[in-house]
C-alpha cells in the first residue's frame, strides 16, 4: 500500500465521537470496544503482523505482556515499552514493533499494560506502573532472563510520558539505562500544552488531546510533575532517540523535548518522518514505509549506540521487509 493511499484511508477510518461531551459510561464503552479490536487478529492488517520466531505472552500478576526471540537463553536485553493512547490502548497493539525489536536485538520486551486514563485515574497512576514495572524486572533480572546491565525503556504517544519519566526516576535512584526512545512523544499536560506550532498547524485531533490533559491532570494534581519537558534536571540521563512524524500536532513537543535534553548535556538525537502521523509506529499496514524506516532507527540507535542487543546480521534487510511476518 502506498504512503498516500494508507493516508487517505487512515483520515476515512478516523470517524471520531464528540471527545469533549463523552461521560464516563460512553467512556469506558468506547475504551472496552476499541482495545478489543486493537487486540483482535483482523487488526493486524492495520497494526502489523509479528515477527515469527518471536515467542508472545501475557504474564498477568504484573501486568505486561512479554516477547522473547528463540535465540540462545542467556542473559538478554531488557527493553521496557509503554503503549500509546492515554484512556485507550492496549500492550497488543504493539506486536508488531515489540516482536521485531525482541527478534532482531536478542531482546526480551516487557510491554506494560498501565493503568488507562479515566475519572479517578490520573497520569500519575501510570507513570508508577511504568516505573514499578521497570523497578520489578531489574531486581529480578535472573528470573526474566535479563542482563540488568543492558536496560533501555521506549514509549509511543502517551506511553513516551511514562518512559521518559521512567528515565528521569532512573538516575535519580542510580539504576542505569543504556537509551531511551521517545516516539511521537507527548511530554507536556500544562497549561502550555497547545501553545507549541504543530498544534495549530494538525488541528484535528485537539479535542482528543484536550480530553487527555483534562483526564491526566484532574484538580488537585500537579501537571509539571507528568510533564518532562519541565522537569528540574534533565542532565546527565539515558541518551535518547526522539522519533517524531510531521504531520502530527505533538511533533514540536518531541522536538522541543530533544533540545532541553541537549541543553541539560543529556545527548538527544531526533529523527523526522515527512508526512507520517501521530501513532505511525503502531500501523504499519497503513503506512509501511514510515513505519518500517522508525522500526530501523530504533532498532540500529538500541543496537549501535546504546549498545543493546546482538550485531546485525547479514542476512537482516531493515527497510526492505513488510508489516507481515516472513
Amino acid at each position: 500500500m502506498s504512503h498516500s493511499i494508507g493516508i487517505r484511508l487512515l483520515h476515512a477510518l478516523r470517524k471520531q465521537p464528540d471527545w469533549l461531551a463523552m461521560s464516563a459510561a460512553e467512556l469506558d464503552a468506547y475504551r472496552e470496544a476499541e482495545n478489543r479490536k486493537r487486540a483482535s487478529r483482523a487488526m493486524r492488517l492495520v497494526t502489523g503482523f509479528p515477527r515469527r520466531g518471536v515467542t508472545i505472552g501475557w504474564h498477568h500478576e504484573l501486568p505486561v505482556r512479554v516477547y522473547r526471540d528463540a535465540g540462545p537463553s542467556l542473559a538478554k536485553p531488557l527493553v521496557l515499552h509503554v503503549h500509546g493512547g492515554g484512556f485507550v490502548g492496549t500492550a497488543a497493539q504493539s506486536d508488531w514493533i515489540n516482536s521485531h525489536l525482541a527478534g532482531r536485538l536478542g531482546a526480551v520486551v516487557v510491554s506494560v499494560e498501565h493503568r488507562l486514563l479515566a475519572p479517578g485515574t490520573p497520569l500519575s497512576a501510570a507513570v508508577d506502573d511504568g516505573w514499578q514495572t521497570l523497578r520489578h524486572v531489574v531486581d529480578h533480572a535472573a528470573e526474566w532472563g535479563i542482563d540488568p546491565d543492558r536496560v533501555a525503556v521506549l514509549g509511543e504517544s502517551a506511553g513516551a510520558v511514562v518512559a521518559a519519566l521512567a528515565a528521569i526516576r532512573a538516575h535519580d535512584s542510580g539504576l542505569r539505562l543504556r537509551a531511551q526512545v521517545l516516539v511521537n512523544p507527548c511530554v507536556d499536560v500544562t497549561t502550555t500544552a497547545f501553545d507549541h506550532p504543530s498544534m495549530a498547524a494538525y488541528p484535528d485531533d485537539l479535542a482528543l488531546l484536550e480530553l487527555f490533559c483534562r483526564l491526566a491532570v484532574p484538580d488537585g494534581h500537579d501537571a509539571r510533575a507528568v510533564s518532562p519537558l519541565y522537569a528540574d534536571d534533565l542532565g546527565g540521563l539515558a541518551p535518547a532517540l526522539v522519533v517524531v512524524p510531521t504531520a502530527d500536532p505533538l511533533a514540536d513537543h518531541g522536538r522541543t523535548y530533544a533540545e532541553r535534553l541537549r541543553a541539560a548535556g543529556t545527548p538527544a538525537r531526533v529523527t523526522e518522518h515527512p508526512g507520517a502521523p501521530h501513532a505511525f509506529l503502531s500501523m504499519p499496514g497503513l503506512v509501511p514505509r514510515r513505519a518500517r524506516a522508525a522500526r530501523a532507527e530504533i532498532v540500529e540507535f538500541l543496537r549501535d549506540q546504546a549498545a543493546i542487543g546482538v550485531p546485525a546480521s547479514s542476512s537482516e534487510n531493515f527497510s526492505g521487509d513488510t508489516g507481515r511476518a516472513k
